[in-house]
């Protein structure tokens, strides 16, 4: 789906922009002449929040913005509510949640820590949805977001909170907080929460980034789950990007097998053939071993060469979902994809109808995506002393901050806490919003 398309119609209100960009108005700076180990090395353990990083390790987008890439891929929601059958519907919710990580490769730029009661809104014609996001919480950070089906057929929300941890060479980022897709012509609800994402060489070398854990994606209706395995890459880079797991119903009989890289595609297969690939792949991986004497080496935080750059796909399987290739441009622009290309655009139009909150007004963002790097580092620091200013005036007249979109409640599926949609932003009535920049 090509994101440089005319988007369809659209009515007055809607956010404005038909013909999406296809770069940033400047490329990237070297960030060869810093280093983030002079910075770092005084936070070995510590939580990276509450630490002031230069904005040469940024890109030039809010976090709320970087969230929003989940919905690169919507079109997989609208095939997933095409299905009449509960495993197929699974299995596109599946590669749905397996791509909504996959932009994070090779994005090593920072985004911007949003501030609190900072807004961003995303109304895309052509591929179905709008969504809305706030800063809810300042310490600890979080965001949450809810995007909908231009057709009612699909409601998608969260809240994120990242804690990241710094740990030597590597800064961990553990993306706490549940995520849930409605399905609303099935009346079915999704849940599941993302991999933790690891950014490896942050003091030498070539930095790079690998996304671990297990994903449990509940449909609470039927009480299938599929449970997916995020690799870590191991010792030569065998199990680099890789992601397998299974489908299986509430009695956990295994239902379908899927394989594939975040980074790629995903694939399903019968649970049975794959277990016997599997095997016989186990049985080749141990012949080789012998074959070789392997040095056990301490193990190297250096980027591992994948045995080769593809999946190699079990015969009778089903391609569910692949990556669409990046521009050619992206080296340049941050590694963006496409999608991420367009997030920060802005025209005279949509201006008039945003509130004043949403990220795109950010003057520091706004002066990177531009090249002027010595004006966004400024922004960004009076930006941040104006917060605590307005934090300090608050806790002297003991008024507490208020969430204009959301509210904070029980996730209506599976109990855990979250922050839920409050309603009426679309109503574009925007009064007494606070004057964060």
């Amino acid at each position: 789906m090509s994101e440089g398309n005319d988007c369809g119609g659209g009515d007055a209100l809607s956010n404005g922009i038909k013909k999406h960009r296809t770069s940033l108005p400047s490329p990237m700076f070297s960030r060869n002449d810093f280093s983030i180990w002079s910075i770092l090395r005084k936070c070995i353990g510590m939580e990276l929040s509450k630490i002031t990083m230069p904005v040469i390790f940024n890109e030039p987008l809010s976090f709320l913005q970087r969230l929003t890439e989940y919905m690169e891929h919507t079109y997989l929601i609208h095939k997933a509510s095409s299905f009449s059958d509960s495993v197929e519907r699974m299995q596109c919710v599946a590669a749905f949640a397996v791509s909504a990580v996959a932009s994070q490769w090779e994005r090593t730029g920072k985004p911007f820590n949003p501030l609190l009661g900072e807004t961003y809104e995303l109304v895309r014609d052509d591929l179905g949805f709008r969504l809305i996001s706030e800063q809810v919480s300042h310490h600890p950070p979080i965001s949450a977001f809810h995007a909908e089906g231009l057709n009612n057929d699909f409601i998608f929300h969260g809240s994120i909170y990242p804690k990241l941890k710094f740990w030597g060479k590597s800064v961990e980022a553990e993306p706490k907080g549940t995520i849930t897709l409605e399905l609303l012509e099935h009346s079915e609800a999704y849940t599941w929460t993302n991999p933790t994402c690891c950014v490896h060489n942050i003091i030498v070398g070539k930095l790079w980034i690998e996304q671990y854990g297990n994903v449990e994606i509940t449909n609470h209706k039927t009480g299938d789950k599929c449970v997916l395995n995020f690799k870590p890459c191991g010792l030569f880079g065998k199990e680099l990007h890789k992601v397998e797991g299974y489908i299986q119903d509430k009695s956990k009989k295994r239902l379908c097998a899927l394989y594939g890289k975040w980074t790629e595609c995903l694939y399903s297969v019968d649970p049975a053939t794959f277990d016997a690939y599997k095997k016989n792949d186990k049985k080749n991986t141990e012949e080789k071993k012998n074959s070789k004497q392997m040095s056990t080496s301490e193990e190297s935080d250096e980027m591992p060469m994948p045995d080769s750059e593809s999946v190699f796909v079990i015969p009778g399987s089903v391609l569910l979902w692949r990556i669409a290739p990046r521009p050619p441009n992206s080296a340049q622009m941050y590694n963006f994809t496409s999608f991420a290309m367009v997030l920060n655009e802005v025209d005279k139009e949509m201006e008039s109808v945003i509130p004043k909150t949403d990220c795109r007004l950010r003057p520091d963002i706004r002066a990177m995506e531009n090249g002027e790097i010595d004006q966004a580092s400024e922004e960004k620091k009076r930006l941040e002393e104006k917060q605590r200013a307005a934090r300090k005036n608050r806790s002297k007249s003991e008024e507490d901050w208020k969430t204009r979109w959301f509210h904070q409640g029980p996730n209506p599926y599976n109990g855990a806490q979250d922050w839920l949609y409050s309603g009426s932003y679309w109503d574009r009535n925007y009064f007494n919003l606070p004057d964060i920049y």
